[in-house]
C-alpha cells in the first residue's frame, strides 16, 4: 500500500451487496459494510493536497448532503448491477471535502470497493505522458514546432489517404502528398492526420486495423520502436493541422519521449512525475504485491450483454502505451491533478513551470474539429487535454477555463481554476462511462454553496 498521506485512509464508506455473490463474498460485504459504518463520520473530512488553504473554509463552501444524495445514488446502482463499484473524490482549495468508496472492487469475489483500488486508467495516461513532453520542451530538448520526423525518421513523408470509390462500387484509397508535415503540437492537440481504427468508419481506418495497430489492446506484441515503424507505412487521415481526430497520437508522444531522454517511458514518467508527486501507485503494471487491489469490471455487460475484456496489467506490457497503458488510484491522480492546478507544482516540488501549465490549459484548435469530436459542444482542445471556452453551450455543468479528459473503462477527472476544484472518478464499467460522467459533473457543481 502507498505510505503517502492520501492513499494510506483505506475507509470503505459503502459496500452495498449484489445478487449473485457466494456466502463467502455476502459475508465478506456485510462484514465490510460494518466497518465502514463505523467510519462513515470522519471518513470523508477535509485532507490536505498541497494548497495553504484550511480545510474548514474549503468544506464549508461545498453542501456535504447533496454530494451524499449523489453517493445514494450510485450505491442504488451498484446494488442494481449497474456498475460493480466506484472511488470518487472531490477536492477543494486544495483539501478534501468528499471521498467514497462505493460497491464492490472485485465483482467475482464480492470484495469490497477501497480507496486504495487500482484502475486501468487508459486514456488518462494522455495527460501524464503530455506532461512528461512539456518537460522536455521546457528542458529544449524539443519544440512544439519540431516535425516529428526530426526525432522520428520513420514519420517523414507520410501521404494522405483520400477515399474514393472504385470501379467496383467499394471505396479504395488514393494516396496523395500532405501539405505540411505533423509537428509535436500536432501530436499533443490530436491534429496530427493520425487516427484510431475506431470512432467512426474510413478506409483509412480499416488499414489501421489491418495493421494491427492497436496500442493499449490486449495481445500485443511489440515495442514502441516497432509501432512507430508499423504508423510509418500507414495513410494519414488527413492533412497534419486540419482535422481533430482522436488517435495514437499520444502513442507517438511515448516513442518520442523514449528517443529523445534515452530512457523507457515508463522510467521517465517515474523519474520525471511520479516518484516526485509521490505516485505510488501509477504505473504501467501492478506488481504481484499489490495485485489484490485492482478494480474489476463485471465479467459480462449489463446492457449489451457481451463480455468485458480490459487490459491484462499484471504483468509489464511489451508496449509502453503512452496513450492508454496505465493504472492508477484514484488518489494518485488527485495527486497529478492537484499539481496542474497548483501552476505545475506539488508540497514544494515542482514538475513545470506556471505558464506551461498555462499554456497547455490554453485551446489550441480554434475551429479546427472533425468528424467525431470527442471534446464536445463548449470544448476546444488544449495539449493533452479538453479545455472548456465559455460557460454555456456544453450539455454539461461547469465553468470557462476547466479541462478535463477520461479513460475507456470508466475513469474521469476535471479541473476547474475558476472553483479551485478537482473531481476524480474511477470505476471499470466501460459501457456506463458517459452517464456517469455527465451526472457527476451536475451533483458536485450543484453542491457548491460559495
Amino acid at each position: 500500500m502507498s505510505k503517502h498521506r492520501f492513499a494510506s485512509d483505506r475507509r470503505h464508506l459503502s459496500r452495498p451487496l449484489r445478487a449473485g455473490l457466494s456466502e463467502r463474498s455476502i459475508k465478506a460485504v456485510v462484514l465490510g459494510g460494518v466497518i465502514g459504518a463505523a467510519l462513515l463520520a470522519t471518513a470523508c473530512a477535509p485532507m490536505k493536497t498541497g494548497s495553504s488553504m484550511s480545510g474548514s473554509t474549503a468544506a464549508s463552501t461545498v453542501s456535504s448532503a447533496r454530494l451524499d444524495r449523489f453517493i445514494s445514488t450510485i450505491e442504488a446502482d451498484t446494488r442494481a448491477g449497474r456498475i460493480p463499484g466506484a472511488v470518487m473524490l472531490v477536492s477543494r482549495d486544495g483539501q478534501m471535502v468528499k471521498a467514497a468508496a462505493i460497491g464492490v472492487e472485485n465483482p467475482q469475489t464480492g470484495k469490497p470497493m477501497a480507496r486504495d483500488a487500482i484502475f486501468r486508467i487508459y486514456s488518462m495516461t494522455k495527460p501524464i505522458v503530455s506532461i512528461g513532453i512539456m518537460i522536455l520542451v521546457e528542458d529544449g530538448r524539443i519544440k512544439l514546432a519540431d516535425p516529428v520526423s526530426r526525432h522520428l525518421p520513420a514519420m517523414a513523408n507520410l501521404k494522405v489517404g483520400i477515399e474514393k470509390t472504385g470501379p467496383d462500387g467499394k471505396p479504395t484509397l488514393e494516396l496523395v502528398s500532405a501539405t505540411r508535415e505533423m509537428t509535436v503540437q500536432d501530436l499533443l492537440r490530436h491534429t496530427s492526420g493520425l487516427t484510431y481504427g475506431v470512432f467512426g468508419k474510413s478506409a483509412v481506418k480499416s488499414e489501421y486495423l489491418k495493421a494491427g495497430l492497436t496500442p493499449g489492446s490486449p495481445g500485443v506484441t511489440y515495442d514502441n520502436a516497432e509501432m512507430i515503424k508499423r504508423l510509418g507505412t500507414l495513410p494519414l487521415s488527413s492533412v497534419p493541422g486540419s482535422t481533430w481526430d482522436y488517435s495514437v497520437s499520444t502513442d507517438v508522444l511515448g516513442a518520442l519521449i523514449e528517443r529523445v531522454s534515452g530512457q523507457t517511458l515508463d522510467a521517465f514518467l517515474a523519474d520525471r512525475i511520479l516518484r516526485p508527486l509521490k505516485m505510488n501507485d501509477t504505473g504501467f503494471s501492478v506488481p504481484p504485491a499489490k495485485q489484490g487491489r485492482i478494480a474489476e469490471p463485471f465479467p459480462v455487460d449489463p446492457d449489451s450483454k457481451q463480455p468485458v475484456r480490459l487490459l491484462d496489467v499484471t504483468r509489464v506490457p511489451a508496449l509502453l502505451s503512452g496513450g492508454g497503458g496505465m493504472v492508477s488510484t484514484a488518489d494518485d491522480y488527485l495527486r497529478f491533478a492537484q499539481m496542474m492546478l497548483n501552476g505545475g507544482e506539488l508540497d514544494g516540488v515542482r514538475i513545470v513551470s506556471r505558464k506551461t501549465i498555462e499554456y497547455m490549459t490554453s485551446d489550441h484548435t480554434g475551429d479546427i474539429r472533425g468528424p467525431v469530436y470527442l471534446p464536445g459542444p463548449g470544448y476546444g482542445f488544449g495539449l493533452g487535454v479538453a479545455v472548456r471556452k465559455s460557460t454555456g453551450e456544453s450539455a454539461q455543468y461547469g465553468s470557462a477555463g476547466d479541462y478535463y479528459w477520461g479513460g475507456f473503462a470508466g475513469t474521469y477527472f476535471w479541473v476547474d481554476p475558476k472553483e479551485r476544484l478537482i473531481a476524480v472518478w474511477m470505476m471499470q464499467a466501460p459501457s456506463q462511462s458517459g452517464h456517469y460522467r455527465t451526472v457527476l459533473r451536475t451533483a458536485v457543481y450543484s453542491s457548491l454553496d460559495q
